[in-house]
């Protein structure tokens, strides 16, 4: 079961502290954490994790609940990766548990028995247990992405309808299929908050919550330089041709002969090239499009101005 370190093993490092003070809660989180498990069978199957904690709470909600001892080993891969396994190697307490919570380990088809999950209160657990053994969240820094990764299809089905039923948070998750293995997940960054924060993980859904401000304050002033730079650059590209057309009309026919209001808007732009548009009206105490008028009359003599010359038209 791989995950984002940074992040999601720190949340369920966190949802692993939270202590039921509900029994009827202790164990809907004890049937979530063992029915989405490997090891939820009459088989000897281990439970694989980089995670010691979730495994350490496993053993202890199986103990807990259906008085089951399990046992944790730890392991270094061939990619030097250490890894916890966790195993019921007596073949008596494996049929143990999965009688505990209402199954033979024989069945066809493996659903959740809502039986184990009592009263409201108790879906927030069951959930939990569920992310704790079978759950990955992507660092919201990179990616907003939350996903339970099951064994079983209709199980799978059955966790999409008991999130949909929470209609006051209105959850929109996808089920795929992917290499033998049921995937179901979230993007919507407000979604995966609010379930973060409803399994008890108010911590990471702050961080998250945090980030993504930050995320969008950014954006936003990218988005602001982007749009001022572009008009920098408009501003700079029309002041451009106008202290073209202004040289030229100097050099052909020099500025005196032009109108008095022209003559001033030429000088006041070949003095303060930087300005926009209206900072000349200003200065000048005309409106913009006075200033516009102006200026577009001394570009279009500019123009006539170079073609004559055979400079063709100012680009």
């Amino acid at each position: 079961m791989g995950e984002d370190m940074s992040f999601s093993s720190e949340l369920k490092n966190e949802l692993c502290k939270i202590e039921n003070k509900k029994e009827c809660c202790q164990r809907a989180e004890a049937y979530g954490i063992w029915l989405f498990s490997k090891t939820f069978s009459l088989l000897d199957k281990p439970t694989v994790t980089q995670n010691a904690a979730v495994l350490r709470k496993m053993s202890q909600l199986a103990a807990m609940t259906a008085g089951v001892t399990s046992e944790i080993t730890f392991d270094i891969s061939r990619r030097k990766k250490q890894s916890y396994s966790l195993s019921i190697q007596n073949e008596f307490e494996r049929k143990t548990l999965l009688e505990y919570f209402g199954h033979t380990g024989e069945e066809k088809s493996l659903r959740i028995d809502m039986q184990n999950i009592q009263e409201d209160c108790c879906i927030s657990a069951f959930l939990r247990g569920t992310f704790l053994v079978c759950g990955v969240a992507t660092d919201p820094n990179k990616d907003y992405h939350l996903e339970f990764v099951t064994q079983y299809k209709n199980v799978t089905n059955d966790l999409l309808e008991l999130l949909k039923a929470e209609e006051a948070f209105g959850w929109t998750p996808a089920v795929m299929s992917r290499l033998g293995t049921n995937l179901l997940y979230f993007k919507d960054s407000a979604q995966i908050e609010d379930l973060l924060a409803y399994i008890g993980a108010r911590s990471a859904a702050m961080q998250m919550m945090q980030i993504k401000m930050y995320r969008e304050a950014k954006n936003n002033i990218n988005r602001r330089t982007n749009f001022e730079t572009a008009n920098m650059d408009k501003t700079y590209s029309a002041s451009a041709k106008q202290t073209a057309a202004i040289a030229i009309i100097s050099d052909v026919m020099g500025l005196d002969k032009l109108s008095d209001e022209l003559r001033e808007v030429a000088v006041l732009r070949l003095e303060n090239p930087e300005m926009t548009l209206r900072e000349l009206a200003e200065k000048l105490r005309i409106s913009r499009s006075g200033a516009n008028h102006r200026m577009r009359k001394i570009t279009e003599l500019g123009d006539k101005l170079a073609d004559k010359a055979g400079l063709g038209k100012l680009s």
